[in-house]
């Protein structure tokens, strides 16, 4: 509760008043830096998201240099195929003849400083070595923030299966 004493001379609060005062405009400022620390360190989902429809989309281009910009250099991925590195992806890249793909259900959840996992499905219609690969997948990235970037550094994906009828 605030009190007021009054003078002829000036208004004044009292001793205890200003202590209390003192005492809210702490916590307000301390909340106000904590609000702003938590959004600055959490991951943009859009932003995530961009980065990783950059990393499919120049995979779909067959755009290797467009591939690394997103990518970290000692990236790894498992696949049903088998693990694989950067120069794996970009061999591999090479192989498909990817029409389209659409990323849906996507989701981010940050598992350290500077690191996030994100899961998502993404049907891809297209080709690798000649052979139909289309389908729906499900896929996980790990993202890793790299001189104020987000890269891939870790990727996985297994073809959903159909149910059966």
């Amino acid at each position: 509760m605030l009190t007021l004493s009054m003078s002829l001379s000036s208004l004044e609060f009292e001793p205890q008043s200003k202590a209390l005062m003192k005492k809210y405009m702490t916590y307000a400022v301390a909340a106000f830096f904590a609000t702003i620390a938590i959004s600055l360190a959490a991951p943009d989902k859009d932003a995530v998201m961009a980065k990783e429809q950059a990393a499919w989309q120049a995979f779909k281009d067959k755009n290797a240099d467009g591939f690394k910009k997103v990518v970290h250099a000692d990236f790894r991925g498992v696949y049903a195929e088998g693990i694989s590195d950067m120069q794996k992806e970009l061999d591999d890249m090479k192989k498909w003849d990817m029409k389209s793909f659409t990323i849906s259900d996507y989701n981010i959840v940050s598992v350290g400083e500077n690191t996030i996992m994100s899961t998502y499905k993404v049907v891809v219609e297209g080709t690798y070595d000649g052979k139909d690969s289309s389908g729906t997948f499900n896929a996980g990235s790990v993202w890793k923030m790299k001189k104020g970037e987000w890269q891939a550094i870790f990727h996985t994906n297994v073809k959903g299966e159909t149910a059966a009828k």
